[in-house]
């Protein structure tokens, strides 16, 4: 049998076995572009291989839902499965998920990506590890574990997943590092940081933390918390806060952490309310989140957000320093939104980053969905857009269905708004939803 993606000259190279390579080259090969998936994993999973540490995933999937799983609409009850044109492709996170699942584990997500790369037949070259990055005239070599690999174009599917702490917290245990919820029975624990990571440490060690303190410099935004995706899963927190149950959520900027002989003392300063905090602690978790494995690539010029921790990237993923190298997955959420309105996109999450992959790969293959239309059909399709389409709702404000109106209208179908919006272009239209800072969706 022939090795799979040898070294040597290709289009596209995509690096990692996540859901975001999958998803890429699974759309290149239906695009018809030469390509090599490359992963250092052993098997397709990506993150999904090691996170979320406690199992249990904050997005959803309704292994019931009020529409079959073969079809497009199915997308809006499942945010976890990759997309398929083929109908007995999709939803397969379901299809290995236990029945009644709302919440899938971490090893059916897992199970589900490798059913996709089976069943489709995405094919990466395990074991193969990226080591180093050089321009050459024509695009980039990549210097691998087995050999170079020369392309016009990259697309770097690493994820968000290296363990990331400010230098104040050198030391501190990371949420990475966190043991099993009964190693911390009858403790004291200070969690530093109040976002995702934060509160599923905090709720799966309410059941045996004698106490938990989550601290940040930024207050919880309860309104928002409350109609958020993983509200189930993580409001128990704030709830035990507001009842006094032994659960503080406090707004407070860390400065330094202080072993004791019975543990720690940390020291920290209000935001919200002035004044100097002492937190005593059995045991202290850094919650601070994580960085895009970068590797080289900042060294030769990649430019990075986020305190260094994700690239920033044009509104089709692609650095806004080094042309050719593009990004998929989580680190995708490196193309900001247009931000009106209180919308932010989902591009952290498989729910809104299948989609970006989709039309990443789309573009990469010099593709166009362009389709004339007729004049008397233009309003009906941009309603239905708004109704149906499942990357509007998932991608708020991000995604857009546009038409052009000069001459003849022709559909152009989705892109990122923000392109639509800087883009010079003829007369035309872009529907998107957007969500107002007080919940209420619209469409716009």
């Amino acid at each position: 049998m022939a090795a799979v993606a040898p070294p040597g000259d290709y289009e596209v190279v995509v690096v990692g076995s996540g859901p975001g390579g999958l998803q890429t080259s699974y759309y290149l090969t239906r695009f018809g572009v030469r390509h090599a998936l490359l992963s250092a994993d052993e098997a397709p999973g990506g993150m999904f291989r090691r996170w979320p540490i406690y199992e249990r995933l904050i997005s959803w999937t309704r292994v019931h839902a009020p529409v079959g799983r073969e079809t497009r609409e199915y997308e809006w009850y499942d945010h976890n499965s990759l997309l398929a044109e083929e109908p007995e492709h999709r939803a397969l996170v379901p299809a290995v998920a236990g029945k009644g699942v709302f919440f899938p584990t971490r090893a059916e997500m897992e199970a589900g990506l490798v059913a996709f790369a089976e069943r489709t037949g995405v094919r990466a070259r395990f074991g193969c590890r990226w080591e180093r990055t050089r321009r050459q005239e024509d695009g980039w070599v990549l210097e691998t574990s087995d050999g170079e690999y020369r392309c016009r174009s990259v697309v770097f599917a690493i994820g968000v997943t290296t363990p990331w702490r400010p230098a104040a917290l050198e030391g501190v245990p990371h949420y990475a590092e966190t043991g099993d919820a009964r190693e911390y029975e009858g403790k004291r624990v200070v969690i530093i940081g109040k976002r995702n990571s934060g509160f599923e440490l905090a709720a799966e060690l309410l059941p045996w933390a004698r106490s938990i303190v989550l601290v940040s410099p930024q207050p919880v935004q309860a309104a928002v918390l409350a109609r958020s995706t993983f509200r189930v899963r993580y409001f128990q927190p704030w709830e035990d806060h507001a009842r006094g149950g032994g659960t503080f959520v406090l707004d407070a900027a860390v400065g330094r952490i202080e072993r004791t002989p019975d543990g720690f003392l940390v020291h920290a300063e209000g935001t919200t309310r002035p004044g100097t905090l002492e937190l005593h602690a059995d045991v202290v978790i850094a919650a601070t989140g994580f960085r895009a494995p970068l590797r080289d690539l900042p060294e030769i010029g990649l430019a990075t957000v986020g305190h260094g921790r994700i690239p920033a990237l044009t509104p089709f993923w692609e650095s806004i320093s080094l042309p050719g190298i593009y990004f998929a997955g989580n680190a995708s959420d490196g193309a900001a939104p247009l931000n009106k309105r209180g919308t932010q996109s989902l591009s952290t999450s498989v729910v809104g980053f299948r989609y970006n992959a989709r039309l990443l790969a789309q573009r990469l293959a010099g593709r166009s969905e362009s389709r004339p239309l007729e004049r008397d059909a233009v309003v009906p399709l941009l309603a239905r857009a708004w109704r149906a389409e499942p990357e509007l709702w998932a991608q708020r404000g991000y995604l857009a269905r546009v038409v052009t109106l000069e001459d003849e209208p022709r559909d152009l179908g989705v892109e990122p708004l923000a392109h639509f919006v800087d883009q010079p272009a003829p007369e035309a239209v872009a529907v998107t939803v957007e969500t107002e800072p007080d919940g209420t969706i619209l469409p716009v």
